[in-house]
């Protein structure tokens, strides 16, 4: 194949300055002040190793920014409400720091094709699949949407399983926290069968096991 017809390889973008930057002064300090545990650091894909999908339990609000200390290469960018970009100030710092917006009253088809192009492109994307913050409940006990197994797929990106451990599943501002790192999940992992009905369900309810088993190895 000459040159010419080869395709043009993407450009992985792990971080952002004005993230590495705010993560060089404030990472540490989150960490220590609300009490971060990371556990399976080596697993987290090197940054030349391409984009990837991370997907985790949720809590509270503050999940995002534990998310981001947890991890040391990657800059998970977050859907967020696209009412908190109308803030001042507010919205130009999320936006500059990864998040985009989301239509939260239903099915936001532009959103969920930014977030594919966005993989492709190389960025990581962070994903909740439980879709709303459930503190005080056990994750096993709610259910997963399928848009994170939809996109992983579609984007052709590996999964990165995460899990935010808390006593009793209640999580309180200054509790200790253990973020659990699990091992890739590839595509071809996944067994997608295009022609099978119910597929995202399946994989999606599959993936989130994995993440909660993440608790589950490590008492």
């Amino acid at each position: 194949m000459s040159d010419k017809k080869q395709k043009k390889v993407k450009k992985i973008r792990p971080r952002s300055r004005l993230y590495a930057v705010v993560y060089a002064l404030l990472a540490a300090p989150i960490r220590w002040i609300t009490r971060i545990h990371v556990h399976g650091a080596e697993n987290e894909p090197l940054p030349d190793q391409g984009a990837c999908l991370v997907i985790c339990n949720h809590m509270v609000w503050r999940d995002p920014v534990i998310l981001c200390c947890a991890l040391k290469y990657r800059q998970p960018h977050f859907m967020a409400k696209k009412e908190l970009f109308k803030i001042p100030l507010l919205g130009w710092l999320i936006r500059a720091l990864g998040a985009y917006p989301v239509n939260r009253g239903g099915a936001d088809v532009s959103a969920i094709k930014y977030t594919i192009q966005m993989l492709q492109d190389g960025v990581t994307v962070g994903m909740f699949p439980q879709g709303h913050r459930y503190n005080d409940t056990d994750p096993r006990t709610t259910k997963p949407k399928m848009g994170a197994a939809m996109i992983a797929l579609k984007a052709g990106v590996p999964v990165l399983p995460m899990f935010i451990k808390v006593k009793k599943h209640k999580a309180k501002p200054f509790c200790r926290k253990d973020i659990y790192i699990g091992k890739p999940i590839t595509p071809a992992e996944m067994n997608y069968d295009p022609e099978a009905p119910g597929e995202y369900e399946r994989i999606i309810g599959e993936l989130f096991e994995k993440v909660c088993a993440l608790g589950d190895e490590n008492p």
